[in-house]
């Protein structure tokens, strides 16, 4: 009995300690990073092409396009370019409405058909679509976004005048999350935290330093760089292919600019658990270098930080009332527990101060560390066997 009070003290307080490390080192990194600039004026001279590559996205592309049209002009000649990857939904027919009904003619906005992908090569995720649009694209600069994404109307402005102003090949912006269904209230907040301290924008900001991340919904290039690394063309069979591009630009010395831009980028994932599953299944495992060891280390860590102290805190009561010998370790136990608990809420507040995401059903969290736990296994097993590893149903194996 005394083994296991001294078990759920050491654990509850493990995961009290991991929570107070997160918190701790997403301020320090937070604090100090850079941030898409608030102003902007158009460019006088210059061109950009910002391209859409968008799959069965009916529920998503009338906000997306619809404030892509809306924006403030970002240099003298620019435009919106739709790349429909063989969508077998309403993509296409919302997309032109919505194009229509903002007043767009065909030197702001245009549709591509991507076409079937070449037999006999593997192409997956958006990589074949993005390839496809760059066969057209002319322009100085080039910005990919996702199609889940909703830009404000003056954020093109000032990407592309503070792209230029600092010499920038590829300028990327972390999105503000947006969440709408259950599953993400418990899973996304845990997941940027992980995001942020895993890829220190500082550190990814720094030319001698080899770390290296961009945000794949929104990616500007300069159109020559982007070339220069062999773009979506090269990293076909790359199922994370934002992480590979920004760890090419800065191998090829090429400047990397990575800033949060949580007052002009809104980025809502998934729509449901099934997606969120699958998304997160696909990524997990080769966004940890495909390290077995440290993709299931990493799912452990979570269910023990943001689960633990919610498993802990009514076994040590319970523990407490049948154990009275043992009623001074368990009550410390249920109270490093419940600073686990209250560490979390901290973190929630932290991240609706810094990334102004809602305190909403912010004690989920503990149900979405179990999620992120089944998810490290499932997506090892899925990527090392093909089984399952699949993007909105096309098979990435």
């Amino acid at each position: 009995m005394a083994l296991l009070s001294w078990l759920l003290l050491l654990t509850a307080g493990a995961a009290s300690a991991g929570l107070a490390i997160l918190i701790g080192g997403m301020i320090r990194l937070f604090s100090q990073a850079p941030r898409l600039q608030e102003q902007a004026s158009p460019l006088t001279e210059g061109s950009l092409t910002v391209v859409v590559p968008a799959y069965n996205e009916a529920a998503n592309i009338a906000v997306c396009i619809g404030s892509l049209l809306a924006s403030s002009p970002p240099c003298p000649q620019w435009q919106v370019l739709l790349v429909d990857d063989c969508s077998t939904d309403a993509t296409v027919a919302i997309t032109e409405a919505t194009a229509k009904e903002a007043g767009a003619n065909a030197r702001r906005f245009a549709v591509l058909d991507a076409g079937p992908r070449p037999e006999g090569e593997r192409w997956v995720g958006k990589n074949w679509a993005c390839s496809r649009a760059m066969e057209q694209v002319s322009s100085e600069w080039v910005l990919f976004i996702d199609a889940d994404v909703r830009l404000q109307p003056t954020t093109l402005q000032r990407a592309l005048s503070q792209a230029v102003a600092e010499g920038a090949d590829l300028l990327s912006l972390a999105p503000r999350l947006q969440c709408g269904c259950l599953a993400e209230w418990m899973v996304q907040p845990i997941m940027a935290s992980l995001l942020g301290l895993g890829f220190p924008i500082r550190a990814a900001n720094n030319p001698a330093d080899p770390t290296a991340f961009a945000a794949g919904p929104f990616m500007l290039f300069r159109r020559s760089a982007y070339l220069a690394i062999g773009g979506h063309r090269a990293l076909a069979a790359e199922v994370v292919e934002d992480l590979a591009l920004a760890r090419r630009i800065k191998a090829a010395g090429l400047k990397l600019r990575y800033v949060l831009g949580l007052d002009g980028v809104d980025l809502r994932m998934y729509q449901n658990f099934p997606a969120l599953w699958e998304g997160w299944s696909k990524n997990w495992f080769v966004g940890l270098d495909r390290d077995v060891s440290k993709a299931l280390g990493a799912a452990g860590v979570v269910v023990l930080m943001f689960s633990g102290p919610w498993l802990l805190a009514p076994a040590a009561a319970i523990a407490a009332l049948l154990l009275p010998e043992q009623c001074p370790l368990l009550l410390a136990a249920l109270t490093a527990a419940l600073t686990g608990i209250a560490l979390q809420l901290v973190l929630r507040l932290w991240t609706r101060h810094a990334f102004q995401v809602p305190l909403t059903l912010w004690w989920l969290m503990g149900a979405g560390g179990l999620v992120i736990g089944a998810l490290g296994p499932t997506s090892v097993w899925r990527t090392l066997t093909g089984q399952g590893w699949t993007w909105k149903g096309r098979s990435l194996a």
